[in-house]
């Protein structure tokens, strides 16, 4: 499987932004559909973001359309979340996660690869 490893997450203030980066490595990453979910203390992990093996297509939580862009660049083996206008609902560890092959889902159970985690904190 590909290992998956967050970075960027930290401490903003509301309105604040941040860009979230997952670098893969260990299998070939254009092989993957990729996606973010996040999960907040006490509630279940949920989707944020998808995009497809070449980029081309992506979809979005409501509660992040408009504030949030996923991209990827596959010759650095490397996707990431661009959010802007934070807001404190937005606090949560947030996780990448790869598909091999397939196509765009929300649908956790569909990921087999899993990052560790990166927490975004979002402070009123």
């Amino acid at each position: 499987q590909v290992q998956l490893v967050e970075s960027g997450g930290g401490l903003v203030q509301a309105g604040g932004s941040l860009r979230l980066s997952c670098l893969a490595s260990g299998r070939t990453f254009s092989n993957y559909v990729m996606a973010w979910f996040r999960q907040a203390p006490g509630k279940e992990r949920e989707f944020v973001a998808v995009i497809s093996r070449g980029g081309g297509n992506t979809d979005y939580a409501d509660s992040v359309k408009d504030r949030f862009t996923i991209s990827r660049d596959n010759a650095k083996n490397t996707m990431y979340l661009q959010m802007n206008s934070l807001k404190p609902e937005d606090t949560a560890v947030y996780y990448c996660a790869a598909r091999f092959l397939g196509e765009l889902t929300k649908v956790l159970t569909a990921f087999a690869s899993w990052g560790q985690g990166t927490q975004v904190t979002v402070s009123s």
